[in-house]
């Protein structure tokens, strides 16, 4: 006799808070203004650090004094992608009517991607040993730069005493930590999760690398229009540093304490195409794979997806790869966009910050356009939101992501 496939009992876990810090805008109201509103990208900058490089420009979060925010103290203890993990976690604490002075600490779990942590430090501290020596090397190297810095960080800032796990699969790296949340919450593992994701990288080696492999656009001439998903021009997507984190609650703590709910995460699924170190599987067959384990997760089907929020990034394989796959999974009804023309490509925040975007869409009723798509790519089948923001009416939505290394995640998210 052939086993059956283990199907899990249905579990929807309650969004209960979200916090955001993005170059879109900092918190969730200024950056979904930008993202539902506006007709252009937000400025892209050109960064001293990367001057000489094909591509030295990046989506940078302008006006924030994290040590204001912070405290100097504090501060000075965390990498900026730390520091901005505690910021948005703080947005979504506060969001979700949590006081962490009262709430039962050892049931609040904290799990944050990255996909690449303090590079930028690591880049400056290899330059001090280079050029002044061992001696003059940071001691703060390694708690700073560590993958782990973010969720250590919001869970001492927290004082979440709960699972506090990091998660690192590349650009799908702040949907896995979601999901991984979301499977903590159904086994009883805790009843709080703060969960997403966060990045900042403005390093001049990993965008030298970027380059060499094509991967981030060179339109130096017209870098607010570099980044542009599903376009017949996109040449690369555009670097963005920032946090998204959401609050996560079994539904039965939301309940008890009267939270007011913003969405539902119903369904979890992740792959790995096994394919190759840095292409997707040329068929899509690995994301295609954890977006039919998501929607069979949450108990719906195709006809019930109203939106997706794709990874998008802006590379020419991977925007046709997915679209692809999207097409053949779900048809041709779901409205699609990706939101990285307004927040850069955040790497391993990208999971976190596209998530919270769902979980708006979904409270406005409201697809954020594809902004740059100005000659949508023929061979791309999906209905894109371009131009301006589109109203819908639809209770399901899909978040699908994609990892260097094939690490491939999707999330369903369903109306409140």
């Amino acid at each position: 006799m052939t086993a059956r496939p283990h199907r899990p009992t249905p579990f929807a876990a309650a969004v209960t808070g979200i916090g955001l810090v993005t170059a879109a805008g900092t918190g969730v109201e200024a950056t979904w203004r930008t993202v539902s509103e506006a007709a252009t990208a937000p400025s892209v900058l050109r960064r001293t650090e990367l001057l000489g490089l094909p591509c030295d420009f990046m989506y940078t979060i302008t006006g924030l004094d994290t040590s204001s925010l912070l405290g100097v103290a504090a501060a000075r203890l965390m990498d900026r992608f730390s520091q901005l993990a505690v910021l948005a976690a703080r947005e979504a604490v506060a969001d979700a009517g949590l006081d962490p002075s009262v709430w039962d600490s050892g049931r609040v779990a904290v799990v944050i991607g990255s996909a690449h942590g303090g590079l930028p430090f690591y880049d400056e501290q290899h330059t001090v040993l280079a050029e002044r020596g061992a001696r003059r090397v940071s001691p703060k190297l390694a708690p700073l730069t560590v993958v782990n810095g973010a969720a250590s960080s919001v869970a001492t800032d927290l004082g979440a005493h709960g699972p506090s796990q990091s998660v690192s699969t590349a650009c799908s790296s702040g949907t896995v930590a979601i999901g991984t949340a979301h499977q903590m919450l159904r086994t009883g593992a805790c009843d709080i999760a703060v969960a997403g994701g966060a990045e900042s990288t403005c390093s001049r080696l990993l965008i030298a690398s970027a380059c060499q492999l094509k991967a981030v656009s060179t339109r130096r001439e017209d870098p607010e229009a570099a980044c542009r998903p599903f376009d017949t021009h996109r040449d690369g997507f555009v670097v963005g540093e920032g946090a998204g984190l959401l609050v996560l609650e079994r539904p039965e703590h939301a309940r008890a304490r009267g939270a007011t709910v913003r969405a539902h995460l119903a369904g979890y699924g992740a792959s790995s195409d096994a394919h190759s170190a840095v292409a997707p599987d040329p068929e899509g067959l690995g994301i295609e794979r954890a977006l039919r384990t998501a929607l069979a997760d949450a108990g719906v089907g195709a006809p019930d997806i109203g939106h997706v929020n794709a990874h998008g990034t802006s590379t020419v394989s991977n925007d046709l790869i997915e679209a692809t796959m999207l097409r053949r999974v779900l048809g041709e009804h779901p409205l699609v966009t990706s939101t990285k023309a307004m927040t850069g490509h955040t790497l391993g925040a990208a999971g976190g910050i596209e998530t919270v975007l769902t979980v708006l869409a979904l409270e406005h009723q409201l697809v954020p356009p594809t902004v740059n798509l100005d000659a949508p790519d023929p061979g791309i089948p999906l209905e894109v939101v371009r131009k301006e923001a589109r109203r819908g009416v639809f209770d399901v939505a899909v978040k699908t992501s994609l990892g260097f290394g094939g690490h491939n995640a999707a999330l369903v998210l369903t109306r409140a």
